[in-house]
Formats: structure tokens, C-alpha cells, sequence
């Protein structure tokens, strides 16, 4: 062992003073020292922090509140002399009925205004030739015979649209068949008419 690694040893012995340990980081011959010696290094450190731990010799805490919970009976309750209450039974003391009703109310009565809702449909062709856009109202008739389509001019396009879906999930079944003979068929959002 060398005279270094003997003041090393010596210094790691009692505690060093935090100068002295920064010195011992960048002294040249510390690095070597802890490479050759690493596994013990990682032994100890492992092992300390694997050591089951001491018993304080303090009992168990438990701590039983059973004798502070409070305690019911199972009576029967009688409001009124005429009127006996089962057991089970729970008289409704706030009620929100007419809150509720209130509220679907206004729900019902802003259904009732509203036109359109927001839906989907299955567009299969978009372009500027009115005869494509023909022809595939044709095929989709021939093909596909229980949906029916609608051709629509937005200029300066012309639009085949098929169904009105509430639900992109409803609609997927649809698209899935119309995949074959229109390959650029998609779903697009729009407005469906409430009847």
C-alpha cells in the first residue's frame, strides 16, 4: 500500500473535514484507489443499506375506538300516530322534483326550437364535372340499392352525399361498404335536419 492510499485509508477511518474530502476527489491516485477497490466499496454501501432494521421494543400500536363509535337501534320510528314507518323505508325530506322537472323542462322546450343537430354523412365524390358526379349518384343507385343519394352543387363543386348519422360509429358500417366501389368515399360533418 502506498503512502497515499495509507493517508486515504486513514483519513476515510475517522470523519474527514469537507476540504479534505474535495482534495481526495481530484487527487490523481484517489481514482485508481477506488477502481481497484470498487466491489468492496459497493459491498459495504449495499449492505449497510440492506440491514434489516432494529426493533425499537415498542409494542405493536393498536388503538380500539370501538367503545367511542356511537350505537343505533334498530326501532321503528312513528311521525305520525296513524302512519308506521317499515323497516327500510326512507321518507324523502328534500326533495328536488320540482328542480328537476324545471330543468327538463327547459330542456325539452329548447329541444322542441331547435332544426339541426350535428351529425354526419358519407360523401362519395367531390369535383367539377357534373357528369362524374352523375354517374356515381347512378352506381351508388345500382350498387348499393338500400341507400339513397343526393346530389348537391356548392359552386364551384358538385357533391354526392349518402345518409344522415348521428354518430361517426353509426355511419362506419356504411363506409365500410362503400369503400369497394367509391375508394375515396369519407365522412364528413354536417347538419342533419331534426323531423
Amino acid at each position: 500500500m502506498t503512502n497515499c492510499e495509507l493517508r486515504i485509508t486513514n483519513a476515510l477511518r475517522g470523519k474527514p473535514p469537507l476540504p479534505f474530502v474535495i482534495l481526495l476527489l481530484f487527487h490523481s491516485s484517489f481514482v485508481p484507489f477506488v477502481i481497484r477497490h470498487s466491489s468492496f466499496v459497493i459491498f459495504i454501501v449495499l449492505a449497510s443499506g440492506c440491514a434489516a432494521q432494529k426493533n425499537s421494543g415498542k409494542p405493536y400500536y393498536h388503538e380500539d375506538l370501538y367503545s367511542l363509535r356511537p350505537k343505533f337501534q334498530d326501532t321503528i320510528v312513528i311521525q305520525n300516530p296513524n302512519q308506521s314507518r317499515k323497516k327500510g323505508e326512507v321518507l324523502a325530506t328534500r326533495t328536488v322534483n320540482k328542480t328537476v322537472d324545471a330543468v327538463l323542462d327547459s330542456i325539452n322546450r329548447f329541444n322542441i326550437t331547435r332544426k339541426f343537430i350535428d351529425g354526419y354523412t358519407i360523401q362519395i365524390y367531390s369535383g367539377q364535372k357534373r357528369e362524374e358526379a352523375m354517374n356515381a349518384k347512378k352506381k351508388i343507385m345500382t350498387d348499393v340499392s338500400d341507400l339513397t343519394a343526393e346530389l348537391e352543387y356548392n359552386q364551384p363543386k358538385f357533391r354526392v352525399r349518402v345518409g344522415s348519422y348521428f354518430s361517426r360509429l353509426e355511419a362506419q358500417r356504411d363506409l365500410i361498404r362503400l369503400k369497394r366501389p367509391f375508394p375515396n368515399a369519407i365522412l364528413v360533418p354536417e347538419k342533419i335536419i331534426v323531423r
